[in-house]
């Protein structure tokens, strides 16, 4: 039942060339900084990646994308990396662009066994090009798939050795969706804790989703911008 891993190394040993890897996070807020680290050092190619957004071009996933490690983005934002602009107008990345929403319930679904859902979201637009339609209650709506993933790599504030995780603020955005929906689910925490220390009401996340999990260190915790105004 221990789950634990001495750090992402040891936690992303078996991830090979052209895995799915859905990762947690929402611009770079959340990110899964340890893992994204370990994934560019060891330069596992052909990637796959399921994320709200694809980093900033230094930061995030984009230091991914730099290293020509991803073939394939799907997400609801590219703006913010030249990179990724740059890729995609050469043919060297594939990206499916989904609404954030449909993406959420996609990753939802996924982890729920759930296989496919209509919906309003997209119908008329190229989002539904390629896809099934019909009229239900009166609306047009575009059936979307699940989304599931390889590995799922995930960023918590808080976990326990069994996996149980707590998320902080703004960070609990994509990274509990991304959790259920990973067949191997990697969590990176900034504290990880013994058994029984975590209030059962308090937790976001069980830890029935997580297979393994170790303490991050030497977060940095970006921001893609920062506007403040002048003191008066």
């Amino acid at each position: 039942m221990n789950k634990v891993y001495p750090d992402a190394r040891a936690a992303l040993h078996d991830v090979t060339d052209g895995v799915t890897i859905l990762a947690g996070g929402f611009g770079l807020s959340g990110n899964p900084e340890n893992c994204i680290q370990e994934l560019a050092r060891r330069k596992v190619m052909g990637l796959n990646i399921v994320s709200n957004n694809c980093g900033t071009t230094e930061k995030g996933l984009g230091v991914l994308l730099a290293q020509g490690q991803v073939k394939k983005m799907t997400s609801s934002y590219v703006g913010e990396n030249k990179i990724f602009e740059q890729q995609f107008l050469s043919g060297q990345l594939e990206v499916e662009l989904c609404p954030q929403g449909t993406l959420a319930e996609r990753l939802r679904a996924g982890g729920a066994g759930i296989e496919a859902f209509y919906t309003p979201t997209g119908y008329g637009t190229k989002v539904a090009d390629g896809k099934e339609t019909r009229e239900i209650a009166g609306k047009h709506c575009v059936l979307e798939h699940a989304i599931r993933g390889d590995f799922a790599i995930v960023k918590a504030w808080k976990g326990d050795a069994w996996g149980n995780l707590v998320f902080r603020k703004t960070s609990r955005n994509f990274n509990p969706l991304c959790a259920q929906a990973g067949k191997v689910t990697i969590v990176e925490v900034e504290q990880l804790v013994a058994v029984g220390e975590l209030d059962p009401d308090q937790v976001h996340l069980p830890s029935i989703y997580v297979q393994r999990i170790f303490q991050g260190t030497g977060y940095e915790k970006p921001i893609e911008q920062r506007t403040t105004r002048k003191r008066s």
